[in-house]
């Protein structure tokens, strides 16, 4: 199951929306949640501990690198792309 789980995985990409200011820094963060929230959209179901982000939630705009732990031997990279959203009223 989590071999499966691997190859729905493999190369994918999820984009997620959030304001941001001017530097580019998220106003929050996007956290394992966030991500598994996304990828659960997708039909694949994940659990947040698969998730690694060793160096803490997601904090800037931009292309992430994300490694999923799905068992033992089974791990897989994805990337998250975070957009800042447009501001309301602007």
């Amino acid at each position: 199951a989590a071999q499966d789980r691997a190859k729905q995985l493999e190369g994918l990409t999820l984009k997620i929306e959030m304001q941001a200011g001017a530097e580019g820094k998220l106003f929050g963060s996007v956290g394992t949640v966030d991500i598994a929230e996304e990828i659960g959209k997708r039909g694949i179901e994940v659990e947040r501990s698969e998730i690694r982000l060793p160096e803490g939630p997601l904090r800037t705009v931009g292309s992430h690198q994300v490694a999923l732990h799905l068992h033992a031997d089974v791990n897989v990279e994805i990337t998250v792309v975070i957009e800042a959203a447009e501001a309301a009223g602007d």
